[in-house]
Order: structure tokens, then C-alpha cells, then sequence
């Protein structure tokens, strides 16, 4: 390797754990982590949380603040945006006129939330959750008595209408959709976060189409397809992302839902790689090409691709997870599963329910939990098995009498 450094565009959760891991692993070139925000890397999580519910004046929650910055020698360009990656010359141009030479080059630009169009003169004035500037713009809308509509019941937006709840406002979910959590969650689990959600109060419009959104009198008025309306102070949309592939694209490296990365994460180009929202990768646990939207992944991918930056050639195999507090309780998802696998069902009692997913070779591929903070023990465990390609018997896995450990070492 030569002196170019090594150069990582995003500094979010994949950027900032990739920057640090390549010190970790000896690396004494330069660092140079490039984000378009003035902040220090940040976590995204608590912004749909305690950022928004929170009683104190909320401020990033830092993954890398400057001194642990200035400790490591990772120089962090922040608020100047990477407008284009010039692949001849090994360099990223960016907006203020300055040019980063590299040597390996790592993309982890996340997503962007996917923006929705309606007819009516209000689309505009929706509000979107991705940086700490949107929990602001929201948590100033979350005042006792206010009506907040939400649009989507994924994480998010449920995470979004219980803060609006935590903060005294009146609160709607409109899901287009025959349900909630349609994505990687059991329809059983979905319900009993609805209900979860109904009994504190939340409102749901569920499977019933959006005609519009007007500006009438100083409120929104959201029109269904039913006839009915729902009037309202503000209006937050969640439905999703849409991974960040602009500098990709532009410099040409191949696209699949994504920037297209291969089983070590790296892209068509061997000294570009790809980590977090915006890369899709074959996994092998699942024989298919996926792109995950989760705090666990990028922060796994970003500390395994640095790595592979300084020529490891270490397949990405971690079992997905995904977790969402939901009031008192938490949903972990560990896994990928399908509609056509066997779900079987592990009632806990009090502590909450388990659900397994076994495909059609009687492989554990997934297992979904609801419940107290301790079921996330079980979840881990269920991982390991995943982890394991176990083949349990439904009969044990149904039985809460049989401990995982037990499947485990079996």
C-alpha cells in the first residue's frame, strides 16, 4: 500500500465503527472519516426515542466524540459533503473544493428516508426522522395536546407514535398496508404490539388507501379512501429508506438494491468497499443477495470491512437482528424469514413469547421475540442456533421446559 490513507465517506454508525477499527488493527496511515453533518459520528437510534420523549434538551448520543477522535488520529471532516469519487486518480472530491487521496475507500452513506408525494398542497410540509435535525424539527411539533398523524407502522413511526403519546399529544398511525411491521416480523408479534399501542392510546387507520393531504385552517386534513378524515397538527412520515447510491452511481460501480458489494464487501471496483444501509451483499446463511436497515449491522459490517480494507478476504456471514422498544417492552427479530416457513411457538408467560422459523429443510432461519427485556438472553441464544445451521425439532423448541443452552450444545 502506498500513503494515500484511507478514506471513509459517512460518518455514521458503519463509518465511524470501520474508522476506529482500522486503528484497532494496526493500521498507522491516515484516517479521514467524511460526513456532511457538523456533528461527530452520532447514533440514530435514540433520535426516534429519547430524542424526541426525552425531558432534557436532547444532544447527539456520539459513537466517536473529538477527543476519542483526536486519540485515535481520525480526522474527521464534517459538514463538507463528498460530491464525486474519481476512481483513476484515487481521489473524492469534495463540495468545498477539497480533494482526499485514497488508498482503500469505504462507502457507508446509509439511506435516505423515502419520500412520499399525495395530491393536495400539504406534501410538502410532512416531516421525515433521519438526523438529529429532524428529531428536532419534530420533538418542537410533540406538545401536550397536539395531534400528530403518522404515516407508516414500521419501527419507526411506532417508536415516533409512542414518543408523541410519552409527550401528551394525541396520536395516529396510518398504514396503507393489511397490517403493521409488514416487513420481517410475524403477523402474531404485530398484533400485540397494535394492541400494545392501542391500550396507550394510539389511534390506527389500517389497509385504507391516503387520497390526500390539504392545509385547511391552520391544520392538516389527511383524507382516506374510506370517506373519513383525520385532522391534525403535524404530520410525520415513515415508509421507509432508500439507500444512498448517488456517488456510487456516478463513478460507475454496479447497483443491486444498493451499492453492490460481494461477500466480503467489496464493490466492482477491489479498492472501494461498501458497509451499512446503502450496501447489499450475498449472505451465506441464505444463499441471496440482501440490504439490511439496522443499527446492528452496520455496526457489525463497519467493524469487519475494515478488515478486509487492509486485505483480509473475510466473508460477512453475522445473522441479522433487529430490536425496537415498544413502552415497557422490546421486539427482537434475529434472522431473515418468509411467509412459507414454519413458525412454531414458545410461550414464556409472563416474560413474553418466542417465535421460531424453520425453512423447509427443518433449518432454524429466524426466531421473533416480544417480551421483557430479559427475553432479548433467549434471542441470543436462538442466534447462536441460526448462527449453528441447527436443525431443532419443533417439539423442543416449543417446549419452554427445554432450555436453548440444552438445543445448543446438542
Amino acid at each position: 500500500m502506498n500513503n494515500y490513507g484511507m478514506v471513509i465517506v459517512g460518518a455514521g454508525e458503519a463509518g465511524a465503527r470501520a474508522a476506529a477499527e482500522l486503528r484497532s488493527r494496526g493500521w498507522t496511515g491516515e484516517v479521514t472519516l467524511v460526513g456532511d453533518e457538523r456533528h461527530a459520528p452520532y447514533e440514530r437510534p435514540p433520535l426516534s426515542k429519547q430524542a424526541l420523549s426525552g425531558e432534557e434538551a436532547p444532544a447527539p448520543v456520539t459513537i466517536l466524540d473529538r477527543p476519542r477522535l483526536d486519540a485515535l488520529g481520525i480526522r474527521l471532516v464534517s459538514g463538507d459533503a463528498a460530491v464525486r469519487i474519481d476512481r483513476a486518480s484515487h481521489e473524492v472530491l469534495l463540495a468545498g473544493g477539497g480533494k482526499l487521496p485514497y488508498e482503500r475507500l469505504l462507502l457507508a452513506t446509509g439511506a435516505n428516508p423515502r419520500k412520499l408525494t399525495l395530491p393536495g398542497d400539504a406534501s410538502g410540509d410532512m416531516l421525515y426522522l433521519r438526523k438529529f435535525e429532524d428529531a428536532l424539527a419534530i420533538r418542537s411539533r410533540l406538545a401536550a395536546g397536539r395531534r400528530i398523524v403518522v404515516i407508516g407502522g414500521g419501527f419507526i413511526g411506532l417508536e415516533t407514535a409512542a414518543s408523541a403519546r410519552a409527550a401528551g399529544c394525541e396520536a395516529t398511525v396510518i398504514e396503507v398496508a393489511p397490517r403493521i411491521l409488514m416487513r420481517g416480523v410475524p403477523e402474531a408479534i404485530a398484533a400485540t404490539v397494535e394492541a400494545l399501542h392501542r391500550a396507550n392510546g394510539v389511534d390506527f387507520r389500517i389497509g385504507i388507501p391516503i387520497d390526500s393531504v390539504n392545509r385547511e385552517d391552520g391544520e392538516y386534513v389527511i383524507a382516506l379512501a374510506d370517506g373519513s378524515r383525520v385532522r391534525c397538527d403535524a404530520v410525520v412520515t415513515g415508509i421507509g429508506a432508500v439507500p444512498e447510491t448517488t456517488l456510487a452511481a456516478e463513478c460507475g460501480l454496479e447497483l443491486d438494491n444498493g451499492v453492490k458489494a460481494d461477500e466480503c464487501l467489496a464493490t466492482s471496483d477491489p479498492d472501494i468497499f461498501a458497509a451499512g444501509d446503502c450496501c447489499s451483499f450475498p449472505h451465506p446463511l441464505y444463499g441471496k443477495r440482501i440490504r439490511l436497515e439496522a443499527w446492528r449491522n452496520a455496526q457489525d459490517q463497519g467493524t469487519h470491512v475494515a478488515g478486509n480494507m487492509l486485505g483480509d478476504r473475510a466473508p460477512d456471514g453475522a445473522v441479522p437482528w433487529f430490536w425496537s422498544d415498544q413502552y415497557d417492552r422490546t421486539l427482537q427479530v434475529s434472522g431473515l424469514s418468509e411467509p412459507s416457513h414454519t413458525t412454531v411457538l414458545r410461550d414464556l408467560g409472563e416474560a413474553g413469547k418466542l417465535y421460531f422459523h424453520l425453512d423447509g429443510d427443518g433449518r432454524l432461519v429466524s426466531a421473533s421475540a416480544m417480551g421483557t427485556a430479559g427475553i432479548g438472553k433467549e434471542i441470543r441464544l436462538a442466534e447462536m442456533l441460526i448462527e449453528q445451521r441447527a436443525h431443532p425439532s419443533p417439539e423442543s423448541l416449543a417446549d419452554a421446559g427445554i432450555r436453548l443452552k440444552a438445543l445448543l450444545r446438542a
